[in-house]
């Protein structure tokens, strides 16, 4: 059977994070080892020819190998490399008007017709409670095609010790640079997925991913008192080559604040540059709480923008469907049928995408066979569509399903998940330095912290990792202790001013659980640097008494 645990990650004195690991403990090695194709077409069809002969009005089959290594080194010292590789067949069906799922990990073909006869026997069972019957928008069998990312170097051909080796040198450059203790951190995703249905399609594709956290925290010995700065670089949708930075690479944040990451990444430089940071915390200015305008860099927004946009467009959220694993919506479907919903101002405009190159979410096809594509989800500030999935097209009138169906294993039922949402970067020639001139009070903000959102995902408080005071038209003196705090509606109608084309780029959730029993999915959200006007903002080091 597959194996689910959680691999604690040491995050140096500011705490840890669990990160999911899937399948079982294998030797590096043993990651090159893929399935033959004709042997997944040839499980696929036994699969299908049993769920029909069974009663199956249609049946969509999920043949997966999932591989992840995991690299984790806290200050000089290499604390774990984790090889895991898990491979099955799931197979979904629809009979009798309702969805019936099954899954094995013995790829014979006895036991796939096995999981396809039982699948069809529990949507039987499950048709007896069902009010309407399941409705799936068309697609369009595509017979047989591939897909992968486009990679330049496959992380599995990497020697570990190469990894561990560049791990240890951002570590060692933070550590000189100023911080007490480092941690650097690296997650490998290799997804082969091969999806085959009675609509004709036969869909292999290669699925790469890629993050390498670090974290520099500094101790004021005499006072106890410590500061943590974490990375700015996102997680990819790319191959080892993220590691190859060029100077093209490198943007430079506004008033020069710091070097942020778009292509490549130079990890031993921002280990550096977090180093230094985090020991100039330990002396920055307590924010002042007050009304600010922010500028918040997309290395912050991102944040923001998937807590309460992505998540709220969720059309399983809207309908109620999912609200045990972070709340339901505000964007209910009375919202999108007045087609005059005020969620933003008129230069907010959001799009979701499955397409978009080294993003998290990129693939061709989702796990419903449907092509990937691109759309508006936030017209002119107006909310006009959601995310769906096939069984929920016909819901909001659509024709055809958004291509938002996935699942994290060939053991899970796909459902509706997160595409890439992204900011539509201004139509205005304008530079982040160029935004800052116009700032008379502000705080320009990057990097993701810590965050708060309410059941309907409309309240909210978001931190950052880095706070700049703006006073009149210049970046200042760094600031600590800053949270800003708004609803989404007010917040999203306060944004006044979208950097051009020139700054967008996208930082994601590696690890972006939904679901119960949970499932974890990666997602990358685009933006430029963004302003907003009159945002209320908190300190969060007071104390009560």
């Amino acid at each position: 059977m597959e194996r689910r645990t959680f691999l604690k990650i040491g995050a140096g004195t500011a705490g840890a994070m669990l990160v999911p690991v899937f399948g079982n403990a294998i030797a590096a090695e043993e990651l090159l080892n893929p399935l033959a194709l004709s042997f997944k077409k040839s499980l696929a069809d036994t699969a299908m020819d049993a769920a029909k002969k069974a009663g199956a009005s249609y049946c969509d089959v999920r043949i997966g190998r999932y591989l992840n290594q995991y690299i984790t080194t806290r200050d000089l010292n290499v604390e774990s490399v984790t090889n895991t590789e898990s491979t099955g067949i799931g197979v979904r069906v629809i009979a009798a008007g309702a969805y019936g799922f099954a899954a094995t990990n013995s790829l014979t073909p006895d036991a796939v017709a096995g999981a396809a006869r039982q699948a069809v026997a529990i949507a039987k069972a499950n048709a007896k409670l069902q009010t309407e019957p399941v409705q799936l928008a068309p697609v369009k069998g595509v017979g047989e095609v591939a897909w992968a990312t486009p990679i330049k170097k496959d992380w599995r051909t990497v020697p570990v010790k190469d990894k561990a080796d560049l791990l240890i040198a951002a570590n060692k450059a933070g550590l000189a640079a100023g911080a007490s203790f480092m941690t650097a951190n690296l997650f490998q995703v290799n997804q082969q997925k091969y999806f085959a249905s009675t609509d004709g399609s036969y869909i292999d594709q290669d699925i790469h991913r890629l993050w390498a956290p670090i974290n520099a925290t500094a101790v004021d010995k005499a006072t106890g008192k410590f500061r943590s700065r974490a990375g700015l670089a996102p997680p990819v949708g790319m191959g080892y080559e993220w590691f190859d930075a060029k100077p093209a690479h490198k943007v430079r944040a506004a008033g020069g604040v710091a070097t942020l990451y778009n292509g490549g990444y130079d990890i031993v430089e921002e280990a550096k540059n977090a180093g230094r940071q985090a020991r100039e915390k330990l002396t920055a200015k307590s924010v002042d709480p007050g009304k600010y305008d922010l500028v918040l860099a997309p290395e912050n927004l991102f944040l923001t923008i998937h807590e309460s946009v992505g998540h709220p467009t969720e059309l399983d959220r809207v309908l109620g469907y999912e609200a045990n694993y972070a709340g339901t919506s505000f964007c209910t479907l009375d919202k999108w049928e007045s087609r005059n919903f005020n969620f933003g101002s008129k230069i907010v405009n959001f799009t979701g995408d499955k397409t978009a190159p080294g993003s998290l979410g990129a693939v061709a096809y989702d796990d419903e066979g449907v092509p990937a594509k691109r759309w508006d989800i936030i017209k002119d500030g107006i909310l006009v569509n959601y995310q769906a999935t096939r069984d929920q097209a016909h819901i909001i009138g659509e024709k055809e399903s958004h291509g938002c169906s996935y699942a994290d294993s060939w053991s899970n039922v796909q459902f509706q998940r997160m595409p890439n949402v992204s900011l539509v970067p201004g139509t205005q020639k304008m530079t982040p330095d160029e935004m800052v001139k116009d700032v008379k009070k502000g705080i320009y903000i990057l990097g993701r912290g810590s965050y708060s959102i309410d059941q309907q995902r409309y309240n909210f408080q978001f931190g950052g990792q880095l706070y700049f005071e703006i006073k009149d038209g210049k970046i200042g003196q760094m600031l600590e202790d800053v949270a800003y705090q708004s609803n989404t509606q007010d917040f999203w109608n306060a944004c006044t001013a979208i950097c051009d084309e020139r700054d967008w780029r996208m930082s994601g959730s590696f690890f972006d659980g939904k679901g119960q029993p949970s499932q974890v999915s990666a997602v990358s959200h685009g933006t430029s640097t963004t302003r907003f006007n009159g945002i209320n903002v908190i300190n969060t080091g007071r104390r009560i008494g």
